[in-house]
């Protein structure tokens, strides 16, 4: 019987053993490739670091190109399910659903990532916390902005006439229609393919996504806003967290989540994974003889003037869901000029 209860004792003392160290594996889900520049830049850079610093308590399990099934607007719903633990989306995808958020996609307000997404954390957390209920935001950011690739040359707002450009979210294609060409909204997987079948003419795309389609393979042109001042349009980025599974963690497990979280963390996403590649991502185009210009200053005030009503139409539809848009819009561009520099 002495033997036996020694025995017991041992089996039961390595099962604790064993369940105090078990792995947490996180599912990490997002819609590029996973060569992709972010994915590689700053996806596995994350979860490599999170590894580390719970000395492999807890690992990701990435999953890009949704090999788990939807389509990238599902995205939103399946971290806030608990169908996945993680994912890396444009929320705007789920049109309607964060009005106040996507505020900092209006045309002509971010000069930078690392600006846009510093700025972007600090409103959400203190503006928008309501529209990600089951969602901890882990970081979010913006890109540099938006650039216009196209096989026609661009210079002026005539030469948009007619032309059928993808936009990523609403608000983009709403720039899009005031500019006076056709909006095509669609997820950035699908718009190389939709160029070289002439769906679409041209397409709203930051450079970070270019490699990655091979969208510079594709078209011969690619126009940018002046360089230093704010960009044609933007996309608003999270990368999320189930907020029951991150109430699961020990926590010792959510502070290594929470020291990998916030605003330095957004900053660095902006900057690794968009400003640092729009240099050597748009030399590529320029190797391969493609134009890549800037839009003249005074061409530029035109489009701005041309635009005004995006911004006018969303602090009507943030006013008529309970918000005050102006006052949201006003604060968005104070915490802009905050993170200028």
């Amino acid at each position: 019987m002495k033997k036996i209860s020694i025995l017991l004792a041992t089996l039961f003392a390595g099962l604790s053993v064993s369940s105090a160290n078990a792995v947490v594996t996180l599912k990490v889900h997002h819609f590029l490739p996973a060569a992709s520049s972010f994915n590689v830049r700053v996806i596995q850079p994350w979860c490599e670091k999170i590894a580390k610093e719970s000395s492999g308590e807890m690992v990701c399990q990435i999953y890009p190109s949704m090999q788990l099934g939807g389509t990238p607007p599902q995205l939103v719903d399946q971290v806030k399910d608990g169908v996945v633990d993680i994912v890396w989306v444009i929320p705007t995808y789920a049109a309607g659903r964060f009005t106040k958020s996507e505020v900092f996609e209006l045309p002509f307000l971010t000069a930078s990532a690392k600006q846009g997404s510093q700025a972007l954390w600090e409103y959400v957390q203190k503006n928008a916390m309501d529209e990600y209920k089951g969602i901890k935001p882990l970081f979010m950011h913006t890109t540099e902005g938006y650039v216009l690739h196209s096989n026609k040359q661009v210079k002026t707002l005539e030469d948009l006439k007619g032309l059928k450009i993808r936009s990523a979210t609403r608000i983009n294609a709403k720039l899009i229609a005031s500019l006076g060409a056709t909006p095509v909204q669609m997820p950035l997987p699908n718009v190389a393919d939709s160029i070289s079948k002439g769906v679409i003419d041209a397409a709203m795309v930051p450079w970070e996504g270019v490699p990655a389609t091979k969208i510079h393979e594709i078209v011969k042109y690619h126009l940018d806003a002046p360089a230093g001042g704010p960009r044609f349009s933007n996309s608003i980025f999270l990368f999320g967290m189930n907020q029951a599974k991150y109430e699961s963690l020990t926590p010792a497990l959510k502070k290594v989540i929470d020291n990998n979280s916030g605003l330095a963390t957004s900053a660095w996403a902006g900057a690794t994974g968009f400003d640092a590649i729009v240099e050597p991502f748009s030399k590529m185009a320029k190797d391969r003889g493609n134009t890549v210009a800037s839009l003249a200053p005074a061409e530029l005030e035109r489009w701005k003037k041309a635009s005004d009503n995006v911004d006018d139409d969303w602090v009507k539809e943030a006013n008529a869901k309970g918000a005050d848009g102006a006052k949201l819009l006003e604060e968005a561009r104070a915490l802009l000029k905050k993170y200028e520099k």
